[in-house]
């Protein structure tokens, strides 16, 4: 594995905690039955979401009169292994940095062997509703990514 965000794949792989179970999808393979490279980005989407929930920062980001919102800012994926229609798969996240508003978000996919079959990470930004601009993590938000760490 030469992912730069990763130095040393076994202490990084042992750090998740947080795990969401998916199952590949026909709609989501191509033609010989592979998943398609855009589908996991919608698997580091939707175990993101409920990760967030978990550790609490979801509630202030849902409610429609709250001032900030989250964005990704970026996103990568590295593959690993082929996955096909059917597999059951877990999707891990973790909070790997946190900035002042901005989190580092890292991914692994492992199948029911426990393979690794992709991994990943993106940045996350907390940003303003009215300003669009970068607004920083209360001492409670810390506090929620830290402990989920």
């Amino acid at each position: 594995m030469r992912a730069a965000y990763i130095t040393d794949f076994e202490t990084w792989s042992s750090e998740f905690s947080f795990s969401m179970a998916v199952s590949v999808r026909f709609s989501e393979t191509d033609m010989f039955g592979h998943l398609n490279n855009t589908v996991p980005f919608a698997y580091f989407e939707s175990a993101r979401i409920e990760y967030f929930k978990q550790i609490g920062l979801m509630d202030s980001w849902l409610d429609p009169s709250g001032a900030n919102i989250p964005v990704v800012a970026d996103l990568q994926c590295d593959y690993l292994k082929q996955v096909y229609f059917d597999e059951a798969l877990d999707i891990y996240v973790k909070a790997a940095t946190i900035g002042n508003s901005s989190i580092d978000v890292h991914y692994m996919a492992k199948n029911e062997k426990g393979e690794i079959v992709f991994t990943g990470r993106g940045s996350v930004v907390q940003i303003g509703r009215q300003t669009g601009k970068g607004v920083p993590w209360t001492d409670a938000d810390r506090l929620l990514l830290q402990e989920a760490k």
